[in-house]
């Protein structure tokens, strides 16, 4: 049943704004792999995989998020499909992973990948940066068909192709943009024995140095962190340099990361995704702002719920299932097609959210719970998990878990810009769900 209402949570969405807090999907939608892409009309694109079901990775559609000011995203539906509705692929009916664009006189040159026939990788054309992407057509790889094809387009005009798991190949592509030159190919231009890399490569430059940024595999056996590299050509070779922003906790079952970096009006932002629902193919798009050192080296970010938007206001309700960080089994779910909340929790899980600009001391905290069988509490604490907290919500028993309350309590007027953490107790599993909470003056 969990399953189907995913399914069904997708199907009901058309084009749409969000709000700029991490995710910057709105509930039941789930885009990952996002490739930025800053285009002459002066907004910022996002093109990235359509995860639908907890069995597989993506879908048979690519969706296009757009912004003018990071803080309203429009979601533009069937950009691109491999079967059904807007079927632009006539020679495959396979699922579509993960996409790049790519902008060259006048066209938008969309680089996809198809699961079946293995990996196979194809581009499509469009006048808009939106699509309808039109003329599916392979790309012959010489037979060195992987996954996550991306395009960087150097200074003097040449297009460089970029592709591969464990290690990056790279060619060049012909003026064209739909053929690469295949006596150009080079192999290994990044490994996972020397820069933990994973998939997921994407090139850019800034200062007259070149930015690889990938899946990096160097922490706890999982790509969970965006890696990257420098060099001073496209094709490297390339220093290992670290990591720009780790995903580990975003999820009880997150395996994987794929992201990008880009400057939007003078600021340079890392854009990545998260793990949700306890699936490791169900992911969401987020952003981070990222600041450069004289060096050129990227200083790493944490995971936020802030992201692009700075520290939110605490008076605002928030959505539970906005959490940066998940420790424990607790994770978000969507009972409901375009509905999420926190669930499954147990006593000594905790959720952080960050980061609130308490310009104004709070008074109380009131919290939406849906009260189980047994009674459970939330304390509500401010910095990190083991701080004393600053209010307590008694959570009463003989709940169902569905019927929702609201319930409140005073605090001790946290103030100034603060990361809260909240911590669950109780006995037994599921103790309570949580929807939303805010603080009060």
């Amino acid at each position: 049943m969990a399953k189907k209402l995913l399914l069904i949570a997708l199907l009901v969405f058309a084009s749409f704004s969000v709000f700029s807090q991490n995710p910057i999907v709105p509930a039941g939608m789930y885009i990952a792999d996002p490739s930025a892409r800053v285009w002459n009309d002066g907004k910022i694109y996002v093109y990235g995989s359509l995860d639908e079901s907890p069995d597989y990775y993506c879908s048979h559609r690519h969706y296009v998020l757009s912004s003018s000011d990071m803080v309203h995203w429009d979601v533009a539906k069937d950009a691109f499909a491999s079967k059904g509705k807007n079927d632009r692929v006539p020679y495959s009916d396979s699922v579509l992973y993960a996409p790049d664009c790519q902008y060259k006189d006048g066209k938008y040159y969309l680089y996809f990948t198809l699961a079946s026939p293995e990996n196979t990788e194809g581009v499509a054309v469009s006048s808009s940066p939106e699509g309808p992407f039109l003329d599916a057509r392979p790309i012959d790889l010489a037979g060195i068909n992987e996954i996550d094809p991306s395009v960087f387009i150097d200074d003097d005009g040449q297009a460089y192709y970029i592709w591969g798991q464990f290690t990056v190949k790279m060619a060049k592509l012909m003026p064209n943009m739909l053929e690469i030159d295949k006596s150009s190919i080079q192999d290994n231009i990044l490994t996972e024995k020397e820069h933990f890399f994973h998939e997921g490569g994407f090139l850019t430059k800034r200062n007259g140095i070149y930015y690889f940024v990938y899946a990096h595999m160097g922490r706890a056996g999982r790509p969970t962190s965006i890696g990257y590299a420098t060099g001073s050509t496209p094709m490297g070779p390339f220093t290992y340099r670290g990591v720009l922003v780790d995903n580990d906790h975003s999820d009880p079952s997150v395996w994987n990361n794929h992201g990008s970096i880009v400057e939007f009006k003078n600021q340079w932002y890392v854009f990545y995704h998260r793990s949700t629902h306890n699936s490791v193919t169900t992911r969401r798009t987020c952003v981070e702002p990222i600041f450069f050192n004289s060096d050129g080296s990227i200083n790493e970010v944490e995971m936020t719920t802030q992201g692009a938007s700075g520290p939110m206001d605490p008076f605002m309700r928030m959505d539970a299932e906005r959490a940066c960080l998940l420790y424990g089994n607790v994770r978000v779910v969507n009972p409901r097609p375009g509905e999420e909340i926190l669930s499954g929790i147990r006593s000594e899980d905790k959720a952080a959210y960050k980061y609130f600009n308490f310009e104004k001391p709070a008074q109380s905290f009131t919290v939406s719970v849906a009260p189980g069988a047994k009674p459970g509490k939330i304390d509500i604490c401010l910095d990190n998990p083991w701080s004393a907290s600053i209010g307590t919500v008694d959570i009463p028993g003989g709940g169902d878990g569905i019927t929702y309350t609201s319930l409140s309590c005073k605090v001790n007027k946290p103030e100034g810009v603060r990361a809260v953490w909240l911590r669950f107790s109780g006995e037994g599993d599921d103790l309570f769900d949580v929807d939303w909470f805010t603080f009060k003056k």
